[in-house]
């Protein structure tokens, strides 16, 4: 008995008998009224359970749960909650002919209290649910169900971060096992380095959308294959492509299972990219050729990818991938060099990249913002090497924010009173928001100044129960909290709270201590810089930049004016982007991909302080807070310098009077407008639901027809575009193209461009490809700018024009002759060339082979 459990749970009474089904359903992690049920049961106990309503019930006191059971004011509240539920999760389901969306990522961020996490992907990817329930989707989700899941951070006070591993049970989680028919526990198998390993599959709901969770903790497998999912992110080589594998391979077989038919299979980023590999089996065990099956594969696939930097992508050695495939091998029947190609980049041939899978195996590829989309194309650029990165087939669709999830309740109750309920099916539509900027400006500010004493209190309590754990002094906690005072919320706040990788640059304005000193110890305007965030634990550059922050936050010119607030996680978040005054964020640009926590914190009105990069060089309208554009220098010192010069300037010239200016009593005014325009601008623009929207009509829907294409008759058009590629391929090297005639460099208006092109096909047909005339105009000059938010479904862009030639005559010499004759669509100067590429109607993307050659 040493050292055992006993936990005595309260009987829960009968008029509050569903109260396990609203802590069951992750409706909770957007719904804070249901949150605010199981916190009135007890605070502290909440606290301790980290808010998390499965434990709470489990534990709380049965005097409480009677208590709550003869309020009527708490029956009314839970009796509301329940009717909320219900009435959401009951919608009319989605149609039958709605395609399914199968969509994997190796983390998920839906609350605190379900830590399979470890920061923005995953709660991008749980947002993204969210955003598929409130869109009644056609939508499953497909993870990975971790024990320990991320760490927990404490800090000393040298500034050393402490990384604590904690074991989950799976009964304080929002999870259950599923079953099959027969009432047993789903499980799948997948063969990994020469066994097989057992993954049972567990189901979280997310209002309306299922989650499905893997985990290899079963008595079936040794105890080195249980521990694959012990721990998000944890081990070495062989631990992440194992769980790659479970995700990849097993999760389509648990779909399988279930008999759940995607249409669409959704990668978030490529730890995922091992399901291209099922399906690939599949479809070779069907019968197809494997050309024609990794074509049917591809049709079906979607790839987002998040990474920035070669660097960032996963990639196993072959030996590894040869040990832990051998058999998957030999069941697809191809040679092993033919499998490694699936996955090799031709910078690093000698690995197995995640990246370079997931780009063979899908058609549709996107990276998360504009500025990330063109750094992909860039980075991913040598898979189609003839083709220019801004044609190639990588897109963007720009990130967003679940509202509901990230709005602080008070900003809700006052858009209920404002805007009227209805706010949260108008979320997409920009002139229904411009309503904020006519609500007087002391109703908004009040309101803006109480969510900033509630996030003052939140922090200051983080605080005291921190150093009462580290046994500190009550004399050293005042000094540390002094200005963080929840009932004088008027000392401007800048925060800074993310991962603390070093191109994130914590200690940028740290760079000019002294300057950085006499800001903050301004006596008349006073300001504070809040910090928090988690280095990976092998991060040891990142820990670093930890310590000086805490050393810094401990020194006396700074002591009080620097805040360091341990074990930064998704309640902590939701205070700081709510509650700050300005949140600050200084990249080295333009490694952001994305970045989501600005968003969350202008849509409470918060204001942006940020180096142009990531979705802030699509967000800023000038008006709506600070845009830093990137030095264009080489020099890294250099840059750096000289962007926290213009950071600083920026808080000393801008921020600081804009905060403090007394001209207005009771609030001031050029802030306060600044702040609604932030949210004005950012929540019909960075919300989830216009990020699904957009990936429903760029991507999905692209992608069913393109498989149907593919897929009809037994998958002729798979064979047929296999077969023509193979072709096209083989008689590339010697097709070539040669300028027969041309036009005058100078063409009055109205008289007609004239050229003919001679072409040699090398046995191609001249239905094969496409000879094309462009131009971009250079005068007038063109704005060139891609478009925000997303490049699907764009229409023609300004100051550019193409037109196709078409097919002549066969010259003497075997050369066939294609022809233009246009009239011009404008006047201007324009850069003009000709160009070739293969074309067949059956290409998802005109440049997908990456052939192309120019005059």
């Amino acid at each position: 008995m040493r050292n055992s459990l006993l936990e005595v749970t309260p009987v829960i009474p009968e008029t509050l008998a569903r109260l396990p089904e609203l802590a069951g359903n992750l409706f909770f992690s957007w719904h804070r009224p249901i949150r605010a049920l199981f916190e009135d049961l007890g605070p502290d106990l909440w606290k301790q359970t980290n808010g998390n309503p499965r434990l709470m019930i489990r534990c709380v006191d049965q005097a409480a749960l009677e208590r709550a059971a003869r309020d009527v004011d708490y029956r009314e509240r839970y009796q509301a909650a329940l009717e909320l539920l219900d009435a959401y999760v009951r919608v009319s389901a989605p149609g039958a002919d709605e395609p399914l969306i199968a969509y994997f990522c190796a983390e998920y961020g839906f609350h605190e209290s379900f830590p399979v996490y470890s920061g923005g992907l995953g709660v991008l990817a749980a947002d993204y649910c969210k955003a598929a329930s409130d869109e009644r989707a056609n939508f499953v989700a497909v993870g990975l169900l971790y024990e320990q899941g991320y760490f927990t951070q404490t800090v000393d006070n040298d500034g050393n971060q402490q990384a604590e591993y904690r074991e989950r049970d799976p009964r304080d989680l929002p999870v259950e096992p599923v079953r099959t028919a027969a009432g047993e526990w789903l499980k799948v198998s997948v063969r990994v380095a020469g066994r097989d390993v057992v993954a049972r599959a567990w189901k979280a709901q997310a209002g309306r959308a299922p989650v499905y969770l893997l985990d290899t903790n079963c008595a079936e497998n040794a105890p080195s294959d249980r521990d694959i999912t012990h721990r998000l992110y944890g081990g070495d080589d062989s631990t992440r492509i194992r769980q790659e594998m479970i995700l990849g391979i097993g999760g389509v077989r648990a779909l399988r299972a279930l008999g759940v038919q995607p249409a669409v299979w959704h990668l978030n980023e490529g730890h995922a990219a091992f399901l291209i590999l099922e399906l690939l089996r599949e479809h070779l065990a069907a019968g197809l050729p494997f050309n024609a099956a990794l074509e049917a594969v591809a049709a079906a696939c979607v790839f987002t990818t998040h990474t920035p930097v070669a660097a960032g992508h996963d990639a196993f050695g072959h030996e590894l991938v040869e040990a832990h495939f051998g058999d998957f091998i030999r069941e697809l029947g191809i040679p092993l060099e033919r499998f490694l190609d699936l996955a090799r980049a031709p910078s690093v041939p000698h690995l197995f990249n995640m990246t370079r899978l997931a780009l063979n195996g899908a058609r549709h590829v996107n990276g998360v913002s504009r500025v990330h989309g063109g750094v992909s194309a860039r980075l991913c650029a040598d898979e189609w090497p003839e083709v220019r990165p801004e044609d190639n087939p990588v897109g963007y669709i720009t990130n967003g924010v679940h509202v509901p999830t990230f709005l602080h309740q008070r900003w809700t109750d006052f858009f209920d009173r404002e805007l009227g309920v209805e706010w949260r099916e108008r979320l997409r539509d920009p002139d229904f928001w411009g309503a904020i900027e006519r609500v007087p400006d002391e109703r908004y500010w009040a309101t803006a100044q109480d969510v900033k004493s509630r996030m003052l209190a939140t922090v200051r309590e983080r605080l005291q129960r921190e150093y009462e754990r580290k046994g500190l002094s009550p004399a050293q906690l005042r000094h540390v909290t002094r200005y963080l005072d929840p009932q004088r919320p008027g000392v401007l706040t800048i925060g800074f709270a993310r991962r603390f990788a070093t191109y994130k640059r914590a200690t940028l304005l740290m760079l000019d201590r002294a300057r950085l000193a006499r800001l903050l110890n301004d006596p008349d305007r006073p300001l504070v810089l809040l910090f928090a965030g988690k280095a990976h634990p092998a991060d040891e550059p990142g820990k670093q930049v930890l310590r000086e922050i805490r050393q810094l936050m401990m020194s006396p010119e700074f002591l009080g004016r620097v805040v360091f607030v341990e074990d930064y996680d998704l309640q902590l978040s939701r205070s700081l982007v709510a509650g700050v005054d300005v949140w600050l964020n200084n990249p080295i640009a333009p490694l952001e991909a994305s970045g989501t926590s600005g968003m969350k914190a202008a849509i409470n009105g918060r204001l942006n302080l940020s180096i142009l990069d990531g979705w802030w060089a699509e967000g800023w309208m000038h008006d709506n807070g600070w845009g830093i554009p990137p030095a264009n220098v080489a020099d890294p010192g250099r840059r750096d310098a000289l962007e926290a010069d213009m950071i600083l300037d920026t808080i000393a010239e801008e921020v600081v009077p804009l905060y403090y200016d007394k001209t207005s009593p009771g609030c001031p005014p050029e802030w306060v407008r600044r702040s609604k325009r932030a949210m004005v601008t950012v929540i019909p623009r960075f919300n989830m639901r216009r990020v699904m929207f957009d990936y429903m009509r760029g991507l999905y829907q692209p992608s069913v027809a393109q498989y149907r294409r593919l897929a009809d008759a037994s998958f002729t058009g798979a064979r047929t575009l296999a077969d023509w590629k193979q072709r096209v391929r083989a008689a590339w090297p010697k097709v070539s193209l040669k300028l027969v005639s041309d036009s005058s460099r100078d063409l009055p208006r109205g008289e007609r461009l004239r050229l003919a092109v001679a072409v040699a096909l090398n046995g191609l047909a001249p239905a094969d490809v496409r000879v094309e005339f462009l131009a971009r105009r250079l005068l007038p000059q063109a704005d060139r700018t891609p478009p925000p938010l997303s490049s699907y479904g764009v229409t023609a862009r300004d100051g550019l024009w193409r037109s196709v030639l078409t097919a002549a005559d066969e010259s003497a010499n075997g050369e066939t002759l294609f022809a233009l004759d246009v009239e011009p669509p404008e006047c201007g100067q324009f850069a003009t060339e000709i160009r070739i590429y293969p074309f067949h109607e059956l290409l998802a993307h005109p440049c997908e082979l990456g052939l192309m050659k120019w005059l």
